[in-house]
């Protein structure tokens, strides 16, 4: 495995819900708590960290556990489910489909006193992850419809001095350029570099066949880590407001093929575990039932 991506972390109850989802969804019977175990060692996790996070997940009503004698299973609720959901129809449509823009802005004017610094803070947080931005310091601006959203956001921080309405804007003035370096593109377009540079080269190995199945599991694992960063970073401007060469679609064209082509290799990895342990419990049981008897 290319070094790049083994030092690639991932927080281990994230892991653990986006291995039940991708390779344990539909399936009504729970997973062995050994043979995740067995799963999140190959991603360098601990065991007591592991069990760590498979009790904060239990207290999340993310995951359900189960026993069956002295062993422990577990599987994901319909929370969990739902959670898991909600995170794919963002992340598996973003960057696909590109409409043309109708010069439509939403925006959102507010007042928040300068000594409510906290609530100031997570406004202007929760507003970036709708995709806005600050025109002016109460005047956040966004190509998408999300006034909604952004009316649901400020109705929960208990903020009503505010006015949400959509328009266009006939000229940017001197602010055109000041304005679009409040989303620091710069940054985003180098995160999809990096994201190219370090995935480019698994593609070359799964073609050439030199990808075992766990080393398989472990990338397409990380692959969907790091680009689910990208729909919370990218505020997917309208091409017109984009630099030349904006790499967004060919990080998109590589995510899509590598997260496919790994899926049949990392299955199997699963399916192996899932198989080891069962057998070995199997044996266990078998041996247990000869010494009583």
């Amino acid at each position: 495995m290319s070094k790049t991506i083994a030092e690639v972390r991932v927080k281990p109850q994230r892991l653990l819900v986006t291995l039940l989802g991708d390779h344990w969804r539909g399936k009504t019977e729970h997973i062995p708590s050994t043979a995740l175990l067995r799963l999140l060692a190959e991603f360098g996790v601990s065991e007591q960290g592991a069990r760590s996070a498979l009790s904060r997940l239990v207290s999340r009503g993310l995951l359900a556990r189960s026993r069956r004698g002295r062993r422990t299973f577990y599987g994901l609720t319909d929370r969990g489910l739902a959670l898991l959901d909600e995170g794919a129809k963002r992340i598996f449509g973003f960057g696909v489909e590109r409409q043309r823009w109708d010069g439509t802005w939403s925006v959102v004017a507010f007042s928040v006193a300068e000594a409510d610094r906290d609530r100031r803070h997570l406004l202007r947080t929760r507003l970036r992850w709708l995709t806005f931005a600050p025109l002016y310091p109460g005047l956040w601006i966004s190509p998408h419809p999300h006034l909604e959203e952004a009316a649901n956001v400020l109705a929960e921080l208990g903020i009503d001095n505010m006015t949400l309405f959509k328009g266009i804007v006939p000229s940017w003035g001197s602010r055109r350029a000041s304005f679009l370096s409040a989303w620091d593109l710069e940054s985003i377009g180098a995160s999809y570099a990096r994201f190219l540079k370090r995935f480019r080269p698994v593609q070359a190995r799964l073609r050439a066949g030199r990808l075992a199945p766990s080393e398989a599991l472990v990338t397409r694992t990380r692959l969907m880590d790091e680009w689910r960063r990208f729909p919370r970073e990218d505020p997917d401007l309208p091409d017109e407001f984009l630099p030349p060469g904006w790499p967004r679609r060919a990080a998109r064209e590589l995510f899509d093929q590598l997260f496919r082509d790994l899926g049949p290799a990392a299955d199997r990895r699963v399916e192996e575990v899932v198989a080891e342990e069962r057998s070995r419990a199997a044996e266990s049981d078998r041996r247990r039932a000869r010494t009583a008897a």
